[in-house]
């Protein structure tokens, strides 16, 4: 049986996938951040407001993410859209390495004015710089007029 064919996950499909897991991360932070530091916490300036919080808004998510990926190669956004990320050489499973590089890369793809994030919009593979530092793509099986995905799996 041949596998499916694969399409490159465009920009706003990508959009819609994050923008379900930020609800999903909010949905699940937000009331232990209220229970912890009460209403307060939401009137105050400041990015950390303790160790607490580090934990719960920056350490968290990034664990829960990365650990989607090994598992699923998604997240609940990506699974929802059907769609998964996989090694751009390969189109198989991305390494641990990889994912871990992947996540971090999206810090250094949003401090340009998110402009690594938008790139996918307009590179030929949808690769944000995230993906091309990692050597990773997002794909879904074919069910539009999207390029469809080619691998090299040789040497």
């Amino acid at each position: 049986m041949e596998p499916p064919e694969l399409e490159y996950a465009g920009f706003w499909m990508r959009v819609w996938a994050s923008l379900i897991d930020t609800v999903l991360v909010c949905a699940l932070i937000f009331p232990l951040l209220t229970v912890i530091y009460g209403r307060a916490y939401w009137d105050s300036s400041r990015l950390i407001q303790g160790p607490i919080d580090f934990l719960l808004s920056w350490v968290a998510p990034a664990v829960a993410v990365v650990l989607f990926w090994i598992a699923r190669q998604a997240t609940p956004g990506k699974m929802a859209i059907a769609a998964r990320v996989v090694d751009a050489r390969t189109g198989g499973k991305p390494t641990n390495g990889q994912l871990i590089v992947r996540y971090l890369g999206y810090y250094i793809s949003a401090i340009p004015l998110f402009l690594g994030l938008l790139w996918v919009a307009f590179d030929p593979r949808k690769q944000g710089w995230h993906d091309k530092l990692a050597g990773t793509v997002v794909v879904r099986k074919k069910g539009g007029t999207a390029r469809p995905v080619r691998f090299n799996s040789g040497g």
